[in-house]
């Protein structure tokens, strides 16, 4: 690795270079005022971030003995309270207040809707992300299992084709309804000086409609819109659908996911300068608008860009433009991890979370620089994952005014959303919000990363149930209510997202249309989906639910969940379980933690969908691994299992992952080979899994990739 010396920064030469010559021109900053401004935030914040690591472990420390003390005691919940209270875990509240976050834009001030979560890496993932501002209804009900079935292999469907239309009808009409009509039995749609016609009826809301492309007599597309969201009926009498729809129909296109999340953290694998480089490459293309990727299919090269805007007439005859793209936001890492791409000036790998931090600030000065691009409200939208509690919100806060500064960007350029997916987070939601309340455009839940620091932070108190059990129990409830009512208090509505976390079964889109819609009737304004067509059935919801008016009715109900319920341990209180319960729960996770690892250390994949030992395709990221990793970790501990046992059932479920992946060409066995790299890094995040900072598994998967990619 060669460095060059950036101010008293040792920074891989390939990472310098990029930032020199491909980031910066355009920005109006120049190598040595980014160099000189990165150097003082590693000098003036470095020891600042340690400090807060060492205030987890302390917390950590003190919580564990805790439990230590009264083992064998009945758990008393006021007692813990007050515990937390005294080590400062848990902070007083302070009085009411509403976030003064300004110049948000309306994708996620004032319309609800879809959320996508995609690896930045991925340069193909990133752009189908973006483009799935819309997606066709048509494809994605007769392509996936939504109507009750899934489709037959070989060609079209006519049948199937029929059903489809015919549910859409019903749809229409009950979004947006004809007086005196229904669009299944219409035969044209025109437009004229007071809006739309169909068949001489007009909506039952005129102000649904919004436009039109092509001849208003028989135009080539009608746009509608919805609690925010619009609707778009094309038609083409010669397209293979409109030449049998007696409208002419031929297709019904739904705005869909309304803004991005490009993912810098949980479901990329960035171990060094390499691997950044490409991350803020694609970043950097997408704050340009210049991204683009080639790959084969069905024989052919298919290029991929980003959707441009489209242009719409009204009724009155002016034209304007509809973004084609999701808003997006980028997901930096936590304030845990280094990275070797830069050392500072005593030898240490700088923190992540402020590489992050410049870089991709930096290269989102080439949007707001520009019409048109993401932002139209000169803002930057950053995630900020797994903080503990408000003093880590303060230093986020803290870093985006340096960075600010330094980048020449006006004060809270950069609006902050904070995940609430680590428990000193959850219990402190009122003052972690205040923290950034000139910041804060998003909120959410993260089941995941929050079972997994439940089971780490509670690791001493006992063993917890089972996987499946740990989400019935009260605690996850309080969690997920208590987020929206005080988002709700704190004034999110109408100027921040609330949002809600992942569904995670890509291929069960009819259990995901039944249950989803949940999330937007209970007051969530976004909700992570796995997929561009998830993202559009999931938008259906939105216009079922008016998610304004639900957050009206909560924020009237005036009551809010009590953290009590929240730190309502979910440890297994009937134990009745068979040896052979014990060790399906531990194959399971083994077989999950296996199927996730070896893709990331072996291939450098972050986000995959991995069987689970039924074969059920599931997304699993590091969140998914965490939560298997400590809850074996916490049944060794607790001598559920012992240590043979598990290593017995990796080594059985290593075979079953291998044949899962029999067809990738570049997968390596594990099933008998102790040695494999992969192998090793899965048995290490349980067996050392007490051992990780805040039972992440960060540490482990890094080292093991670094070393992978030593070999290669």
């Amino acid at each position: 690795m060669t460095r060059l010396d950036k101010h008293s920064l040792q920074v891989d030469r390939r990472l310098a270079s990029f930032v020199d010559e491909d980031v910066l021109p355009g920005t109006d900053v120049t190598p040595d005022q980014f160099w000189d401004g990165f150097a003082r935030l590693v000098r003036e914040l470095s020891p600042k971030n340690r400090d807060l690591l060492a205030r987890r472990e302390e917390l950590q420390a003190k919580i564990d003995a805790w439990h230590i003390n009264r083992r064998g005691e009945p758990h008393d919940p006021k007692a813990y309270k007050a515990f937390l209270e005294e080590i400062g875990y848990l902070v007083p509240e302070g009085p009411n207040f509403k976030i003064e976050t300004t110049n948000v834009d309306p994708e996620i001030s004032k319309v609800p809707g879809p959320q996508l979560v995609v690896p930045v890496m991925n340069a193909r993932y990133a752009i189908n992300a973006a483009n799935a501002r819309f997606g066709s209804l048509y494809d994605v009900l007769y392509g996936t299992d939504a109507i009750g079935s899934r489709p037959k292999p070989g060609g079209y469907d006519t049948g199937r084709g029929a059903r489809v239309v015919t549910r859409v009808r019903v749809i229409l009409d009950d979004f947006f309804p004809l007086d005196g009509a229904s669009h299944g039995d219409a035969k044209r749609y025109s437009v004229d000086a007071e809006g739309l016609l169909v068949d001489g009826h007009r909506l039952e809301h005129p102000s649904k409609f919004v436009g039109y492309q092509g001849d208003a007599a028989s135009p080539d597309s009608v746009l509608l819109v919805n609690n925010g969201l619009h609707v778009e009926l094309q038609f083409d009498r010669d397209h293979p659908i409109g030449r049998h729809d007696q409208a002419g129909m031929s297709d019904v296109i739904l705005e869909s996911a309304m803004t991005t999340i490009m993912d810098c953290e949980d479901s990329v694998a960035a171990v060094d300068a390499a691997d950044k480089v490409l991350t803020y490459s694609n970043w950097l293309g997408l704050m340009k608008g210049d991204l683009e990727t080639q790959f084969k299919k069905g024989g052919k090269t298919i290029t991929r860009r980003l959707t441009p805007d489209r242009e719409f007439t009204r009724a009155d005859g002016t034209v304007f433009k509809l973004k084609g793209r999701s808003l997006m936001w980028v997901r930096n890492v936590g304030h845990l991890m280094t990275n070797p791409a830069i050392l500072d000036g005593e030898g240490n790998e700088v923190f992540e979370g402020l590489l992050d931090a410049m870089c991709t600030t930096a290269i989102a000065i080439h949007d707001l620089k520009r019409e048109g691009g993401n932002s139209d409200h000169g803002s930057v939208y950053v995630v900020k994952p797994k903080l503990h509690g408000p003093e880590e919100v303060a230093f986020s806060d803290e870093v985006f005014t340096l960075v600010e500064e330094i980048l020449g960007l006006p004060q809270y350029t950069v609006k902050l959303g904070i995940m609430d997916e680590e428990r000193r987070t959850s219990v402190n939601l009122k003052e972690c919000i205040r923290a950034a309340k000139h910041r804060v455009a998003f909120i959410n839940t993260g089941f995941l990363d929050r079972t997994g620091d439940e089971i780490h932070t509670s690791m001493e108190a006992g063993p917890f149930s089972r996987k499946d059990f740990i989400k019935r129990k009260g605690w996850i409830t309080a969690y997920e209510n208590q987020n929206v009512d005080v988002g709700i208090e704190c004034g999110l509505p109408g100027r921040a997202q609330i949002g809600k976390g992942m569904w995670a079964i890509p291929d069960e889109m009819a259990a995901m249309l039944k249950e989803k819609i949940g999330h937007p009737m209970a007051g969530a304004n976004c909700a992570w989906v796995p997929s561009p067509t998830a993202a559009t059935l999931h938008a259906l919801h939105y216009h079922q639910v008016d998610v304004f008016e639900r957050q009206a009715a909560i924020g009237k109900g005036g009551k809010r969940a009590f953290v009590e319920s929240i730190l309502d341990i979910p440890l297994a209180t009937y134990r009745a379980w068979s040896p052979e319960d014990i060790i399906r729960e531990v194959e399971n996770n083994a077989q999950g933690i296996l199927g996730y690892v070896v893709r990331w250390v072996d291939q450098g994949v972050g986000c995959s969908t991995v069987p689970d030992i039924n074969n059920v395709g599931l997304m699993e990221d590091r969140a998914t691994c965490r939560i298997s990793a400590q809850h074996i970790a916490n049944w060794l501990h607790h001598g559920v299992v012992n240590e043979d046992q598990v290593m017995a059932a990796f080594r059985k479920m290593a075979k079953v992952v291998d044949g899962q992946n029999a067809g990738d060409l570049a997968y390596e066995r594990m099933g008998g080979n102790d040695e494999s790299l992969a192998f090793q890094a899965a048995c290490d995040l349980v067996l050392k899994g007490r051992a990780q900072p805040s039972g992440y598994t960060e540490p482990v998967l890094h080292e093991y990739r670094l070393a992978k990619k030593a070999t290669t």
